[in-house]
């Protein structure tokens, strides 16, 4: 066998990226094929029905079940307001023991219950809008449902990454591989930027990026128990990029203080000063989703491939070891044998040769490497 395909991630300088943006439940379309789109702009928009909520007007005016509809003044579907008197009774003389109910929710009137006196009030629709991300034109239309994105520019994903989706200006503070992001490095004037640094991100600086509003941190990785600290929990094996967060960190290597790619740095440096959208939603389990940096470029005439989510292993594709114990080291593959080999769990798995970034040689299982796409 002298190939095979196997997860890879991308670090591109031009590659077209598209990407799904859809409701999770059927709303309105905003945007049509061709459109061009900001980040921030909404592309459909969905209403989720409000909370059902009631008042229990019988108890309240303190009469029976069947009595309570007919003191109630408004109809059904109507509107109504927090607040607003829904209901009264006179009282003796128009005075003693009279009863006023004011609706304790604004929304709209649902039903009005003569078996429980119960009147239902449905409250406001929540809007659900989903933004285009990233800034492209609109490739397709999901009628109902969303839309597809497609922009053209530099591509980098992660290993994992932690925090949702936003944009900023890339500013690059390493001077090194090696360089591990500290305090001192974040300024005031980083408030809004990705900044990128080389092997690693420091606790301090995570809650400094933090405080003065820097929207995301890229580095070669960070020590487990750093980001348990900041998070305050760990992180499971759940999907990631829900954490609520005012930034989002995205290592391109692994945990621990990694040195970053030298061409993924060389990259990242070369997109300095532009705007990039960045998310760090991570799945390692299947459907794999991987943290990314998208940074859109001038259009040009060049053909260039679609960003996909897996490669062609051959002699000399560039790889990264994702288990231990070579993880987070990068290699190419120099063999692909195509028998099976038994491993340390006594499992039969095909494996490949590889030569790690020092030189030595090593034998890993195939699933345990993702190729470095570009």
């Amino acid at each position: 066998m002298a190939n095979a395909y196997t997860p890879g991630l991308t670090v591109s300088g031009d590659i077209i990226v598209r990407r799904i943006r859809r409701l999770p439940i059927k709303g309105e379309v905003l945007v049509s094929v061709g459109d061009r789109v900001e980040p921030d702009q909404v592309v459909a928009r969905a209403m989720l029905p409000g909370a059902l909520q009631t008042i229990k007007l019988a108890e309240k005016l303190g009469v029976d079940a069947k009595d309570a509809p007919p003191f109630f003044q408004l109809a059904v579907g109507s509107p109504i307001e927090k607040g607003q008197v829904v209901a009264e009774t006179k009282g003796f003389l128009g005075r003693f023991g009279k009863h006023t109910v004011a609706s304790e929710y604004g929304g709209t009137v649902e039903s009005v219950s003569e078996i429980t006196g119960n009147v239902l009030i449905r409250e406001s629709s929540v809007p659900v809008d989903v933004t285009a991300y990233i800034q492209g034109a609109v490739a397709a239309v999901l009628p109902e449902e969303g839309a597809v994105i497609e922009t053209r520019g530099g591509m980098v994903q992660g290993i994992f990454g932690v925090g949702g989706e936003r944009h900023g200006i890339i500013k690059v503070i390493a001077d090194s591989p090696d360089h591990i992001i500290q305090a001192d490095d974040v300024k005031k004037e980083d408030a809004g930027k990705i900044l990128v640094g080389g092997a690693g991100i420091s606790f301090e600086s995570i809650q400094k990026a933090a405080e003065v509003g820097v929207i995301g941190l890229v580095a070669g990785g960070v020590k487990d128990g750093d980001l348990t600290k900041y998070l305050g929990y760990d992180i499971g094996v759940a999907i990631t990029g829900t954490e609520q967060i005012p930034l989002t960190l995205m290592v391109t290597e692994g945990f621990g203080f990694l040195r970053m790619a030298a061409r993924t740095l060389a990259l990242l440096k070369k997109l300095e000063g532009k705007q990039a959208s960045i998310n760090g939603a991570t799945q390692i389990r299947a459907g794999v989703i991987r943290p990314e940096i998208i940074v859109p470029l001038e259009a040009t005439t060049a053909e260039v491939p679609v960003a996909a989510s897996g490669g062609e292993l051959m002699i000399g594709t560039p790889i990264r070891v994702i288990r231990e114990p070579y993880f987070g080291r990068l290699a190419s593959v120099t063999e692909l044998p195509p028998q099976l080999m038994v491993v340390d769990s006594g499992t039969e798995v095909r494996v490949l040769k590889a030569k790690l970034e020092d030189g030595e040689e090593v034998v890993v299982p195939r699933a345990n490497v993702e190729i470095i796409a570009s």
